[in-house]
């Protein structure tokens, strides 16, 4: 019977990280399900869902020689796979505008309470350092319907940001 793992991986960004650590999991028998990887702020992160008849100390003690060979940290939890369950988002929210502090849990505490399910979150700082520009991209489910999103957003002090919420039209067939 395969187990399904939650495999994290952090470290400053450099070439090879995903060949290595892939390959080791395949030279083991492991198979990779849902995958995100990406640079932030000059460091790489990883989340891989990996399947195989390991247990959760075997699959580390495969990872763990190849991450410290990249100088990367790696941590391992035992999951449920539950893979083509997916809830697909049917909205998308921007924000943009001069950085300040709190605009993550201010913005996504005001969704949540008006029935938004995050899928996906994105945030970028752009401009310079003297005069930073935050941009959020939020990808969700709307429980409530947009109304209800919009009311939130309204009822929000967003002082200089700016904030747009739109649809996501979904292509059936």
């Amino acid at each position: 019977m395969n187990n399904w793992h939650m495999l994290t991986l952090v470290g400053e960004d450099r070439p090879g990280i995903v060949a290595g650590l892939t390959s080791a999991l395949f030279t083991a028998g492991c198979n990779l399900g849902e995958a995100s990887m990406m640079r932030l702020g000059g460091n790489f992160t990883m989340m891989l869902m990996v399947t195989c008849d390991k247990s959760r100390d075997e699959v580390e003690a495969i990872v763990q020689p190849v991450a410290e060979n990249l100088q990367c940290r790696v941590h391992v939890d035992a999951i449920e796979g539950h893979l083509h369950q997916h809830v697909e988002p049917d909205v998308r929210v921007v924000v943009h505008g001069a950085d300040q502090a709190g605009i993550v849990a201010q913005l996504t505490g005001a969704l949540a309470e008006a029935g938004l399910n995050i899928i996906d979150l994105e945030t970028d700082v752009g401009g310079t350092e003297e005069a930073p520009v935050y941009l959020l991209l939020i990808e969700g489910h709307a429980t409530n319907g947009i109304d209800a999103l919009e009311k939130a957003l309204a009822d929000l002090d967003l002082g200089q940001l700016q904030a747009r919420i739109t649809a996501i039209n979904k292509m059936v067939g």
